[in-house]
Order: C-alpha cells, then sequence, then structure tokens
C-alpha cells in the first residue's frame, strides 16, 4: 500500500511539474521549436531584455499587483474587523455570503459587469473614454477583497476577544489597542491574505481583459496577444525567470517562519530584525510611490498621446532584430516635428472583440488596423471619421487596385495596410501531390484524423462555400444550409478546429492538412520540425482579404493619427512590418523594393503577390462582406449546431 501510495505521488508530481519542466529546458534551446532541442543558448533571455513592450507589461502588472494587493489588504482588514464585532447572527450571514459571491462568481460575468459599470459611470459624467488604469485597479481590488477577508477572519475569531479590552481598560484608545494588541494577533492572516491578493492580481487575465484601457497592458494580455501568430520562445524565458524568483521568495519564507518557530521568545536581535525590515519596508514603498507620482508629473507635461489598437503581433516591435516601430514613430515626431509623442499600442484578438470595445464606448482609440468587412459595419454605424489625405502623402503609393473597394467605395476613411489570401498548407511527407490543388484536399478521407478546419463560422463556411462555387455573401438561409452539410460531411475527418493553435500542430507534424492565411504559412515554415515538410496552394476560388488603418469617430487627436498612417506609409517602417508579419503589403514602396523582394526570396513573393494586377476584380467577387444581422445569426446557430452534433 506504501509503495502504491508513492507510486500515485510520484505521478501526481509529474503531472504537475512535467510542463514546467519542458518550459524551463526549451527557454534555453537556440531554435523555436518545441519538440526538438537543437542546442543550448542564452538568446531568448537577451531577447527578452530588448523586448522594450513586455518588460513594459511586467512593470504594469506589478505596479497593479502591488497597488491591488496593498489596498485590498488595508480595505479587506477593515472589513474582517467590522464583520467580527457583528452580534446580529443574520446580518453576520448576509455579510458572509455578499463576500464569498465575488469567489464564486465566475470572472468572465464579472468582467463585463464592471466593464459596463465604469462605461455608465463614464458616460454619467461625460468621460471621453471609461477605461484606464483606476478601473482595472478597482476591479483588481474588487475580486482581491474577499481573499483577505476570509484569511483575517479566522485570526480575529481565534483571538481572545478580552485582550482589547483589557489594553483599553488600561488607557489605550480603541485605535491603539487594535495597533497594540490585535495587530500582531492577525498579522499572519493579513500577510497570508496579502500574498493571496497579490498572486491573484498578478495572474488575472479575464477580467482585465475587460476592464483594461489603452496605453495599460498587462503581461497575461501580451501573452495573449501574441498568440495571432505564436508566442516566441523569450516569453519561456521569462516564465522561467518568474518561476525561479517565487521559489526563492517561497525558500526564504519557510526558513523565516522555521526560525520564527524555534524562537519562541522576543529577542533584542529578532526586535532589531524586525525594525530593519519595517525601515526596509517603509524605503520601498516611499520608492514606489515616489517612482508612481515621477511618472504621473513626467506624463503630465506637453507630451502628446496617441492610441493605436491593432491586431496582436502585427507591427514590427524591435524583436529580433526588426524595426521599433512605435518608438521610430515618436523619435520621428520629435526630429520633424518638434513633439514629444507618447503612443500607448494595444491590441485586439478578432475584428469582433475591437469592435464590441469601440461600440461600448468604453476606451478612445486615434488609430484602428481591422479587416474589410469589419471596416465596413463600422462605416454604416458612423464610427469613423473621413481622412484629411493633405496629411497623408504618402497614400499615392497605395496601389490602384486597392482604390474604390467596397468598404470604401469613395476612398474617404481608410488606407490599406495589407492583403492575403487564404490557402491550403500540407505536410509534404505525408500527403499525396496527386491529391493537391483543390478544396477537395481538405475532404478527402485519406487524411482522417489529420484535417485541420477553422474555428470561426464565417472561414470555416466560407471553405465549404468556395468547393461548392456558392456566393460566401448570399443572404438566402438555403444556401447555407447547404454549406453547412457540407461541413457535416467533413466533420469526422476533422482532427481539430483551430486559429492560433494552428501554428505548433502544422510546425510538429501533428496534422497533414489546413486551410490558413498565407502570411501565417512563413511564420510556420520558419518553425517546422525537421519530419515535416509544409507546402501551400491556393485553391481557386477562394477568399480576399484587406486590413486597413482609419480613424474611429472617438479620436482624440486626429491631426496626429493622420502623422502616424502616413510614416507607416514611408518606406523604413512599411518594409519593415511587411517583413515581420509576412503578409502582402500594397505600397509600391514596399513590393518594389529591390532589397525586400531579396530578403523575402522567389517563393514567398510568387505565393504572397500571384494576382497583383487583378486583385481588385478577384476581390469583388470573393471577399467577404458584412451581412446582416439577422444572417449572422442564423450563420451562428448553423455553426453552433454543428460544433454540438
Amino acid at each position: 500500500m506504501k509503495k502504491f501510495s508513492k507510486i500515485y505521488t510520484a505521478l501526481i508530481m509529474l503531472f504537475l511539474f512535467a510542463p514546467i519542466l519542458i518550459l524551463l529546458v526549451f527557454s534555453f534551446n537556440e531554435g523555436k521549436s518545441l519538440s526538438v532541442f537543437s542546442g543550448f543558448s542564452l538568446n531568448w533571455y537577451v531577447e527578452l531584455f530588448k523586448d522594450a513592450e513586455t518588460l513594459g507589461a511586467v512593470r504594469n502588472t506589478l505596479v497593479l499587483a502591488f497597488s491591488a494587493s496593498i489596498i485590498s489588504t488595508i480595505m479587506g482588514t477593515a472589513a474582517a474587523v467590522g464583520i467580527n464585532k457583528l452580534r446580529n447572527k443574520y446580518l453576520r450571514a448576509t455579510m458572509d455570503t455578499v463576500t464569498n459571491i465575488p469567489m464564486i462568481n465566475p470572472d468572465i460575468i464579472t468582467g463585463i459587469s464592471l466593464m459596463l459599470m465604469f462605461v455608465f459611470v463614464g458616460r454619467l459624467f461625460g468621460a471621453a473614454t471609461s477605461l484606464s488604469f483606476v478601473t482595472m485597479l478597482i476591479a483588481h481590488i474588487t475580486f482581491c477583497l474577499p481573499y483577505v477577508i476570509l484569511q483575517v477572519l479566522p485570526k480575529l475569531q481565534q483571538m481572545d476577544k478580552a485582550l482589547p479590552e483589557a489594553a483599553m481598560d488600561l488607557g489605550c484608545t480603541p485605535l491603539r489597542a487594535f495597533f497594540k494588541v490585535e495587530l500582531p494577533e492577525i498579522l499572519p492572516g493579513i500577510v497570508t491574505g496579502m500574498i493571496m491578493a497579490f498572486t491573484l492580481s498578478l495572474d488575472d487575465f479575464v477580467i482585465s481583459y475587460f476592464t483594461s484601457g489603452n496605453g495599460f497592458q498587462t503581461l497575461p494580455i501580451r501573452i495573449y496577444n501574441m498568440t495571432k501568430k505564436t508566442v516566441t520562445p523569450k516569453m519561456y524565458a521569462l516564465a522561467t525567470i518568474i518561476f525561479f524568483v517565487i521559489l526563492a521568495l517561497l525558500i526564504i519564507s519557510n526558513i523565516i517562519e522555521s526560525s520564527d518557530e524555534a524562537t519562541a521568545k522576543p529577542t533584542k536581535e529578532r526586535k532589531k530584525a524586525s525594525r530593519h525590515s519595517k525601515i526596509i519596508a517603509g524605503s520601498l514603498g516611499g520608492i514606489l510611490v515616489a517612482g508612481m507620482l515621477g511618472v504621473l508629473i513626467f506624463n503630465s507635461g506637453k507630451t502628446q498621446v496617441l492610441n493605436v489598437y491593432n491586431w496582436g503581433e502585427y507591427i514590427s516591435d524591435g524583436s529580433e532584430d526588426s524595426l521599433d516601430t512605435i518608438k521610430a514613430f515618436e523619435e520621428y515626431c520629435f526630429e520633424n516635428y518638434g513633439m514629444k509623442v507618447k503612443v500607448n499600442y494595444s491590441t485586439f484578438a478578432s475584428n469582433e472583440d475591437m469592435f464590441a470595445k469601440l461600440s461600448s464606448g468604453a476606451v478612445s482609440f486615434d488609430v484602428v488596423i481591422p479587416s474589410d468587412y469589419m471596416i465596413a459595419r463600422m462605416r454604416d454605424n458612423d464610427m469613423l471619421l473621413p481622412l484629411d489625405f493633405s496629411n497623408i502623402p504618402n497614400y499615392q503609393y497605395i496601389n490602384e487596385n486597392f482604390h474604390g473597394l467596397y468598404y470604401d467605395p469613395d476612398d474617404l476613411y481608410t488606407v490599406p495596410y495589407t492583403y492575403g489570401i487564404i490557402g491550403v498548407m500540407y505536410n509534404a511527407n505525408v500527403v499525396d501531390e496527386a491529391d493537391v490543388g483543390s478544396w477537395d484536399l481538405l475532404w478527402n478521407e485519406k487524411y482522417k484524423g489529420d484535417i485541420l478546419q477553422f474555428n470561426n463560422s464565417r472561414d470555416a463556411f466560407g471553405t465549404a462555400m468556395y468547393k461548392l462555387g456558392l456566393d460566401v455573401n448570399d443572404p438566402d438561409h438555403a444556401v447555407w444550409d447547404r454549406a453547412l452539410e457540407e461541413l457535416k460531411e467533413q466533420y469526422p475527418l476533422v482532427k481539430s478546429y483551430v486559429m492560433d493553435e494552428i501554428f505548433n500542430m502544422m510546425e510538429s507534424g501533428e496534422a497533414a492538412a489546413a486551410a490558413y492565411y498565407a502570411g501565417d504559412y512563413f511564420t510556420i515554415m520558419d518553425n517546422q520540425a525537421e519530419n515535416v515538410d509544409l507546402r501551400f496552394y491556393y485553391p481557386e476560388p477562394t477568399n480576399y482579404f484587406v486590413d486597413a488603418m482609419c480613424i474611429p469617430s472617438c479620436c482624440q487627436n486626429k491631426e496626429l493619427a493622420e502623422i502616424f498612417i502616413n510614416f507607416m506609409l514611408s518606406p523604413e517602417p512599411a518594409i519593415a512590418n511587411a517583413e515581420y508579419i509576412y503578409y502582402a503589403c500594397p505600397n509600391s514602396l514596399v513590393y518594389e523594393n529591390e532589397g525586400y523582394i531579396e530578403d523575402m526570396g522567389e517563393e514567398a513573393m510568387e505565393i504572397l503577390y500571384p494576382e497583383l494586377g487583378n486583385f481588385k476584380e478577384l476581390y469583388n467577387h470573393y471577399a467577404y462582406r458584412s451581412l446582416s444581422e439577422e444572417t449572422l445569426n442564423y450563420v451562428t446557430s448553423l455553426w453552433e449546431t454543428l460544433k454540438i452534433n
């Protein structure tokens, strides 16, 4: 029995720590793969400390966690003392229930409800934007409070209630009695509650996602946004550092606790150490407050702020020796206009997320980069401002095929950023060449269990409708019903419905074929395992899409936004961004640049720019259009039917 117990314990420990061990090992991997260790290297640690955006997210996370834990600890301790003094059992039970609600309530409900409250209050007072660092801090305090209360209350209940009364009998005021008598007794509970609050705040994603404003991105949100392409190994390096820091803190904490238990009576040395600890803690707190005040004072000068909202991993950010576009723009503004500019760069995971945040009025952005069908929806909802093209002279370099497209027929609101085409990627070591060339590959029973399909309704239905020769924008329910039947036939062959998961699955050879965006094929190909030979082709017909820069109606600095758009069209940032994201660029300064053509290579140029001269005709015929609400709801119901069945 003891042997079985040891084996069981070992398996549990292996299950818990094996993923962390893999992460630690591959943070020292020379390559990007999570399946092949190509050699020891500290390269990803070097890359981490070059990544200003990630380090900024770490700083934001720590500032938020420290602030939330300290405030929630003070408030939670006061609340626990108040609850402990209640004598009415019904009122006490009510307070216990209210305290438990934030812990039992799903995070997504808490996040959405807090966001709606902040938006309501913001509109009530006429604020231009409702979400900011303050709203996120309030949200974190809200969900941390109950944990502090539940850690402090048991210590208050265990304490001899006569102690504070005795202190007051001897001349102490109630406040002095609390600090002299009660506080030392409940201090372990307060410390535990503060540590728990800090940990919860540090780790939170869902509530932070709904209550974050522009310009303040925490580490969990940063990592989530990186999954638009793939999480780079420098995140493994960061996770390794965090793991060892926490491990060191736990070891130190246990040593101190053991030392305290070994010494029952207070000594001069312990009192002196305690006094020194208080001095150090006070100094650190003073430095933190002074630093935060310094940042606020520094930012309250004449610095202009530009809020940019873009897809995750959709701009060169200085990593892997690429241009740091945001930093370059800030320097460009100072050198050419004498302006001090601070760009708050935030990212979204989908067009729908972006639309929901902007339409809620919760945040304000100056530049957004959505996709075509969403631009049309924003235009129809009066959510866009017309551009002053005198501030965007580089617009002249946009290819004529990208003028007058359906989402902006009069070229009033948008400047194209990138474009792309959906194709099929496959592992040539598994798939026969005779089976490639059309959408039929994704319905081929030879590859049952090795096929990946889009995990979003528009693209998944699109693959079926292109295969059948149906109009992807037809509002007729019968057309969508026919596409559903085709997807049902494919369902038994599908290994998984994926979006960002496709990167690891195709890189490692877990799947044989998948439909995805052309630009992402090159990102995946760069990281493929040795036993994988990825290839790509365009089935006919297929989807063509455009992502464009535009200015939302909530913009606070329109002229600076137009300067930013013009900067993005200038040679250096335009080429750097095109090379970084691997998507095709409609800017002639890019696709005609010899250095860019040489860097991308012949295969990439052939795949990314296959029909540039005929793009407008193909785009107008095969691009997704904005569907009516009634059609969208019907398509959503069909998609749910497919996934449930």
